[in-house]
């Protein structure tokens, strides 16, 4: 596929319909790759805050279950989203599980990671940490090959549809505010 822009996407939602990007046009967008059981998931509370606090003025946060590091999504569709809303409130969409890495990555990963490699784990110990995990679940070259790294990655999208920053897990969702802030502005 040679997507121009995430308008180009259609995706599954939880409850196997249609999800089509191009109905967002001129919104600013937050994808996130996430996991119900991952030691990152207390970040769908930061996440729902985001969303309560821009949604009203463009933001709309699409959350995409994944099941690759470690097994820490093994649910069904509908148990993901019922613990999610059950657990952080959350009411953001979220859409059916899947690969962001590897064979089966779903195209729209593919899309997003494609001008947008790893960028910073940050630093002490958990970024050292962090980069030993990805080094032995993703492989030693994941910086380089651009592979999403960890659950709860993030891809800001502007209103025109183009990727404009990737956030690795360590960036938590209230240190996204000012850049989200920055697109909705503009």
């Amino acid at each position: 596929m040679n997507a121009q822009s995430i308008y180009d996407f259609t995706v599954e939602t939880s409850k196997g319909k249609e999800f089509a990007f191009a109905d967002h046009k001129g919104e600013v967008l937050l994808i996130v790759n996430t996991a119900s059981k991952c030691g990152f998931t207390p970040q769908f509370d930061g996440l729902e805050k985001l969303y309560q606090e821009y949604k009203d003025k463009g933001l709309l946060i699409v959350g995409f279950p994944c099941n690759q590091f470690a097994e820490q999504d093994p649910g069904s569709n509908d148990e993901i989203v019922e613990y999610c809303r059950l657990n952080y409130g959350v009411t953001f969409p979220i859409m059916a599980k899947v690969d962001v890495n590897g064979e089966n990555e779903a195209p729209i990963f593919t899309w997003l990671k494609k001008d947008h490699p790893f960028t910073t784990w940050g630093h002490g110990l958990k970024a050292f940490t962090m980069d030993k995990v990805a080094k032995k679940m993703v492989g030693k070259d994941y910086k380089e090959t651009g592979a999403i790294a960890w659950n709860f990655t993030k891809f800001l999208i502007n209103k025109e549809g183009q990727v404009v920053r990737r956030f690795e897990p360590t960036a938590e969702p209230k240190d996204i505010a000012p850049a989200i802030e920055e697109e909705l502005a503009k």
